[in-house]
């Protein structure tokens, strides 16, 4: 690590420490485990056995190793504090090993790890299948199947469509991210890095165009492409389903229009097709609501989650019409680690976090607050470079342009924001077509203080990003 990272980031101590990874903001006290301190390797140490070990298509956005971690703080091996405006990829609404979850997991283990719900069933299961049905959008009856990874729910979500309507075709969405396997890759609307090199993708997966504002595509027009694309390739009485993200995830952070998603629902309708919400990422509380698709009205027929659902634990599922899931025969879903009891545990008490906590208005009011941070700070420090402040609840991204009279996406600026902040103490990630957009997933449950921190290491990296232009 560069000594800025040393002098900025707090190096590790079993005493309270005060946080102050800038002059311009106030002090916080923290405790820091002991854990952290005495590292025995090093993050450069960790680096050559990792080239070594791993294949170099498994990326990591930054070159430290974690040790610790509190909430919405990460210390890493070399003892350097870090403010975690990533969230494991929004896995972490309810913060690092919040204490809730880490109780309802070790409680757990002390009866059983797995016996594999398909051999030996358990309870915790069942009692997360019934929480999930409660608390997902709609009066119909519903069931759930609960799996490992989001790109596990997704294909099982198109399983599900395809048994149910016994239709082959899926109608996925320009910029959509929907997985890492080879029909999920089908799915997903960007090219690199995730589908480079890596097809030929499975036939019937076709592409309707999103609204973007940038590319003069509007909602009408969207709608008039989806519509155009029933009468060249994609014939509706063979379509299973449609999948969107009610927000874009690694698209860019953009939720779609409500008009959009009741138009789509309508033609969901009209042709017998099964609508699918990936909630993958923007689900459990990151928008102020349950589910993003709710904040349009609309009640899809499947949805997607995985992430912060289990606070941190690898668990994934599907929640969707009761007829619809009953769909398939016994023994065509499931999976050998799905539902497994100790993520089950996890995402019981981290789904009672968000409820005890209030952490749907807390995540209403962070995302007021970091949009309203963002535009002081953008007319402050880089006028006319701050293209868009956007999202739904706290899932807000910024986007970077050269200049707002071309707009054009400037990925360079936006890689040197983010390795300012990480040099100061701050874990950024972009996202977008043109990876010039930052994304905030910090924890629900951060303090305004920690936050606020956060945010003015931020505008230092930005000034810091400008200052290199000169």
């Amino acid at each position: 690590m560069s000594s800025t990272v040393k002098k900025t980031g707090r190096k590790a101590s079993s005493k309270p420490r005060k946080s102050a990874a800038v002059d311009t903001t106030p002090a916080v006290e923290i405790i820091v485990s002991e854990a952290v301190a005495g590292a025995h390797v090093t993050n450069a140490q960790l680096i050559e056995r990792r080239n070594a070990a791993v294949p170099r298509g498994v990326a990591s956005a930054a070159p430290i190793y974690a040790k610790y971690a509190e909430n919405a703080e990460l210390w890493d091996v070399d003892g350097n504090r870090f403010i975690d405006f990533v969230g494991g990829i929004g896995v972490l609404n309810t913060g690092h090993r919040h204490p809730k979850v880490v109780e309802a997991a070790k409680a757990q283990e002390d009866h059983y790890t797995h016996t594999s719900f398909q051999v030996v069933p358990y309870e915790p299961y069942i009692e997360l299948a019934e929480k999930l049905n409660a608390i997902a959008p709609g009066d119909a009856p519903k069931k759930t199947l609960l799996v490992t990874t989001g790109a596990e729910a997704v294909e099982n979500a198109v399983k599900i469509a395809r048994a149910a309507t016994g239709r082959p075709g899926v109608i996925a969405f320009t910029g959509g991210y929907h997985g890492r396997t080879l029909l999920t890759l089908g799915m997903t609307g960007k090219v690199s890095p995730y589908k480079k090199d890596v097809g030929p993708f499975p036939a019937d997966v076709f592409r309707a165009p999103f609204p973007s504002a940038r590319d003069g595509i509007t909602v009408d027009d969207a709608i008039i492409g989806l519509k155009n694309l029933f009468l060249t390739d994609a014939q509706p009485s063979r379509v299973a389903c449609m999948i969107i993200e009610p927000v874009l995830g690694e698209g860019g952070y953009t939720p779609v229009p409500f008009e959009m998603m009741q138009q789509l629902r309508a033609i969901c309708d009209e042709h017998g097709i099964v609508l699918i919400a990936d909630e993958v990422q923007a689900g459990f509380g990151r928008t102020g609501t349950w589910f993003a698709i709710e904040h349009s009205g609309v009640v899809p027929d499947l949805i997607t989650v995985a992430k912060s659902m289990a606070g941190g634990y690898p668990l994934a599922g599907v929640i969707g019409r009761a007829d619809l899931m009953d769909a398939m025969e016994p023994g065509g879903l499931g999976g050998t680690y799905g539902g497994n009891p100790v993520a089950c545990a996890a995402a019981l008490a981290a789904i009672k976090a968000i409820e005890d906590e209030g952490l749907l208005a807390r995540s209403t009011k962070m995302g007021e607050m970091l949009k309203a941070r963002f535009a002081e700070i953008g007319a402050r420090s880089a006028p006319y470079r701050f293209w868009d402040i956007r999202g739904l609840g706290a899932m807000v991204a910024v986007e970077f342009v050269t200049d707002f009279v071309s707009a054009k996406p400037d990925a360079d600026f936006t890689k040197r924001v983010i390795a300012h902040a990480l040099k100061r103490g701050l874990l950024l990630l972009s996202c977008g077509m043109h990876g010039n957009a930052l994304r905030v997933m910090v924890p629900l449950t951060a303090s305004d203080a920690i936050v606020e921190e956060g945010l003015a290491i931020f505008e230092v990296a930005v000034n810091a990003a400008i200052a290199e232009e000169v």
